[in-house]
């Protein structure tokens, strides 16, 4: 006999070799909502053979542990679904992802036909209650039932090495090599659904095979399944490429290239609109603006250690007569320049230099997303130079700033994260454990001083020093990083960064902060976009009044409204067309403008204006003087509320 102890319960006797899953249902019941177990802090299938003394904890379907078992063990589902409809078809790897998995199979392009045939076939698979059995194999078997599948031998030569033998999971004829843990049968898999279907390279090198990346979401109940459905379709309607087409934000054409987004004029109004607000905050703050090349030497980019860190996120070398050079990937390396032009005085310091700097990312063409993802990014960047008693309040400043900019974007759903280096993998950072150490303290200390939430993630951190990240919870639940607070221990090494002490003696402990409060133009519009639905607040919007008369009789006072508007600063639009009130306000729509600004008979009479509002309120007979005076304060104090409406 073996004891068992549980969290929860009191510990109990059973025969040795007894399965997991039958002490689950003895313990819990049949209903325990458990997919696997904990045993000793270690996962386990269900199907495990208990053979001493041990502690079980469930794992449970809707725990964040389940979740990725499931999905995990779906992505399985997917994939043997795929080698039935298309035997050939050859599976790569299938990982499970935030709300959901996805598999990549070497196989012919498939459409949206192929997508719900698959999808069909994965739900008859689960009504067949398909039981999912670990079994284990040395290599050379291993090596056998996947002879005919070059990248599962790859991924046994590389993953395996030395060690003979791994895991795999059978479910009926196909076989896949895992470490599981999984569900113990198709059955426990009923609420999924596959959404997509993308390009992707194996290992994501664009020099090996083109795949197909097959996208699914699972959950462990219908309810669930159904609200993710829910917000699925929300986020379609806010969809920043959608709404950036209807309101002619930007385009990106082929005879360009992928990833290269163009500012249309309303996408160039918006974006002018951040700038300049984030000029004006950076002015306040004491940073001073500079303009820096969009290339730069081979020689530059080593110094900075991007190139030996970064060089595949970069650009192919260019050849010049004098030397090799290369599309700027960040703007630091120019700032450490303008720093070092110079000599620096203690009193000078902090010195605070701001760029918005258009950079290059030589991103994969399968990854890009319309402004999320793109290869042409124009950073709102910063680099401040300071003593080590100064870092303190600069992280200060900055994260007041962040919270400044997000109060005034209408942003309120995002966190804190202090992002640190793996000292298990340092090929990926700056080999200097110590500085490493006290560098991620600091930040650390200074968070705990101000009193700001934060979570800590390793494996997070810049290649040359800790960071503060700022995560953004889209609509989808999706968290992506939008604003950045590095800590730069080792510029100072690589640039001979210095200043003047006030012992006349050059000191060389200058600490660099990298930081950029609002991303990318191009990131923080696609976020800002989908946050509002393009219903912007009026002094972002592109289109801030659009004029409309009734009929071509009111064309001269509605003239003279548009004369004063613009004599405001007021962004504002006419139509002066013959089309009837009802089609004028169903054409305008989709360009979201703040207000529609409707003149009749009685507005010219009265000398009034009848306004419609985004979010359907209509006024009318507001007095014109009234209307101008409320516009330009609405627009001008950057509100975020329809104060007219």
């Amino acid at each position: 006999m073996i004891k068992i102890n549980f969290e929860d319960k009191e510990a109990k006797q059973f025969d040795s070799g007894i399965s997991a899953e039958d002490v689950v249902k003895e313990t819990y019941g049949r209903k325990s909502g458990a997919v696997a177990v904990l045993i000793e802090e270690k996962e386990y299938d269900l199907s495990h053979k208990l053979l001493k003394d041990c502690k079980i904890d469930l794992i449970k379907a809707d725990s964040d542990e389940g979740l990725y078992i499931l999905r995990h063990s779906c992505a399985h589902l997917l994939a043997q679904a795929v080698t039935e409809l298309f035997p050939k078809a050859k599976p790569t790897i299938g990982p499970p992802v935030d709300d959901g998995f996805y598999y990549d199979f070497y196989m012919d392009p498939i459409n949206d036909d192929d997508l719900k045939k698959i999808e069909k076939k994965m739900k008859e698979m689960v009504k067949q209650n398909i039981s999912i059995i670990r079994e284990e194999h040395d290599n050379n078997t291993l090596r056998k039932i996947f002879s005919e599948n070059q990248f599962k031998i790859e991924i046994i030569d590389d993953k395996l090495g030395q060690k003979n033998g791994s895991s795999a999971y059978k479910q009926a004829d196909f076989i896949d090599l895992c470490k599981g843990p999984h569900v113990s049968s198709t059955s426990k898999l009923q609420w999924f659904k596959l959404t997509s279907t993308s390009q992707a390279y194996w290992r994501a090198d664009s020099n090996r095979e083109s795949l197909v990346r097959i996208y699914g979401m699972c959950y462990a109940s219908k309810n669930d399944l159904k609200e993710r459905e829910k917000q699925l379709r929300e986020a379609a309607l806010r969809d920043h490429k959608k709404i950036g087409k209807e309101m002619e934000l930007y385009m990106i054409n082929e005879l360009i290239g992928k990833g290269l987004p163009i500012w249309l004029p309303n996408g160039e109004i918006l974006k002018n609109e951040i700038e300049k607000f984030a000029n004006e905050t950076e002015e306040l703050y004491g940073y001073e603006k500079v303009t820096t090349p969009v290339l730069g030497k081979k020689q530059l980019f080593e110094a900075s250690g991007h190139l030996p860190h970064y060089a595949e996120s970069m650009y192919p070398p260019m050849k010049m007569d004098d030397g090799t050079y290369y599309l700027k990937a960040m703007n630091c390396p120019m700032h450490h320049l303008i720093y070092r032009n110079k000599k620096r005085s203690y009193r000078e310091l902090p010195v605070r230099i701001a760029e918005y700097g258009t950079v290059y990312r030589n991103e994969l063409s399968g990854t890009l997303s319309g402004l999320l993802r793109v290869r042409m990014l124009s950073m709102n960047d910063a680099h401040i130079y300071c003593t080590l008693e100064q870092i303190a309040q600069e992280v200060e400043n900055n994260i007041k700033m962040v919270q400044d900019y997000y109060e005034a974007f209408g942003f309120d759903n995002y966190h804190f994260r202090l992002s640190l280096w793996d000292p298990e993998n340092t090929d990926k950072y700056i080999d200097q454990p110590e500085n490493w150490k006290t560098s991620q303290n600091h930040l650390r200390q200074i968070l705990n001083d101000l009193g700001v939430k934060y979570e800590e993630s390793i494996g997070e951190a810049a290649f040359y020093g800790p960071k503060i990240d700022i995560q953004f919870t889209t609509l989808l639940g999706r968290e992506e990083s939008m604003s950045t607070i590095q800590l730069d221990f080792a510029a100072k090494e690589r640039f001979g960064l210095t200043f003047m002490d006030d012992s006349g003696t050059e000191n060389n402990e200058v600490f660099v902060i990298h930081r950029a409060p609002l991303s990318t133009h191009e990131r923080f519009v696609a976020f800002l976009t989908e946050n509002w639905a393009g219903n912007f607040p009026t002094w972002l919007s592109p289109i801030q009044v659009q004029l409309i008369t009734i009929s071509e009789k009111h064309n001269d006072y509605a003239m003279q409204v548009e004369k004063q508007l613009k004599t405001l600063g007021i962004r504002v639009k006419a139509d002066y067309s013959d089309h009837t009130i009802g089609k004028k306000i169903r054409m305008h729509r989709k360009m979201r403008p703040a207000y529609m600004a409707i003149v009749g008979d009685d507005e010219v009479k009265n000398n009034t204006i009848s306004i419609r509002a985004r979010n359907g309120n209509q006024k009318n007979d507001i007095l014109l003087e009234k209307f101008l005076k409320e516009i330009k304060s609405e627009s001008f104090s950057r509100s975020k509320t329809l104060e007219l409406a």
